[in-house]
């Protein structure tokens, strides 16, 4: 039997945002609307070597936070908490994994928790060929934040922002596109201030300058919202991976961005 000829090609890693498939405000609100549209969306756009990466919203964020999850084991009782975490956020991969597999996408799930160790909060151990195999057979690989075993802290947070940056170095991804519930990188909260104004475009050194006066994230959000999202890339645009930042919840910009058709958002790039 003849076995097929594969080659691997530099992904695409989209992150999309808890806040958009979750109600950030009620507690396992699941947006369903928001994640069989950006199935839609991932299906008519037909991407190649594709990886997808999401958020916790209202699933993660508040079991991690009843439990001090983040800050490393403590107390016994923590031992529930962190598989309560674990578990709320296979129950949303769930969900976004039905719209997918539904649609006729190839997608396969990852837990982070059973291939990543981290150290200190920092991935320290993933095998990359895994992934590499899968992408060059066609499967779209989707890992998402995670409760996962940490050598220093015994376990910790994993945030879905850190995946992305440390798989599109380990990957040499083409670009990341991170879809969040705002337009793009803004110099003020645009949820809090009509007059914020928006980059379209931004060179590293620009990044740099304005990094202090991002704000954070006003939700539960034990990650630490755009500002942490925008220090975890840093290093992925320092070696030259574009970061586009669109609103994934509207519709087609999610289409349009991996399409590599113009979309409004935020484009950084290193020079």
């Amino acid at each position: 039997m003849k076995v097929l000829e594969l080659k691997y090609v530099r992904p695409t890693i989209l992150k999309i945002g808890g806040s958009v498939i979750t109600d950030k405000n009620m507690e396992m609100g699941v947006r369903m609307d928001a994640i069989s549209r950006l199935a839609d969306e991932i299906l008519e756009a037909q991407p190649k070597n594709l990886i997808i990466v999401h958020g916790g919203g209202s699933f993660g964020h508040p079991v991690a936070q009843k439990y001090a999850i983040k800050e490393g084991f403590r107390d016994p009782a923590q031992i529930i908490g962190f598989a309560e975490t674990h578990h709320v956020m296979t129950v949303l991969n769930g969900l976004f994994m039905d719209a997918l597999i539904w649609r006729g996408i190839p997608a396969l799930s990852m837990a982070p928790s059973s291939c990543m160790l981290t150290k200190n909060g920092r991935i320290a151990c993933f095998e990359e060929g895994l992934l590499k195999k899968l992408l060059e057979m066609g499967f779209i690989p989707v890992l998402y934040g995670d409760a996962v075993l940490d050598t220093e802290l015994g376990f910790t947070i994993l945030s879905g922002d850190q995946i992305t940056a440390f798989l599109a170095l380990k990957l040499e991804a083409e670009k990341i596109v991170i879809g969040v519930d705002v337009d793009g990188l803004y110099d003020a909260d645009p949820k809090t201030n009509s007059g914020a104004k928006m980059f379209e475009h931004l060179r590293l050194n620009e990044l740099m300058e304005i990094q202090g006066k991002l704000v954070g994230s006003s939700a539960c959000d034990v990650t630490g919202g755009m500002s942490n999202k925008i220090a975890e890339l840093i290093p992925a645009i320092e070696r030259g991976i574009p970061v586009l930042i669109v609103n994934a919840s509207k519709p087609k910009y999610i289409y349009k961005a991996l399409k590599g058709e113009k979309v409004r958002g935020t484009l950084i790039e290193k020079e």
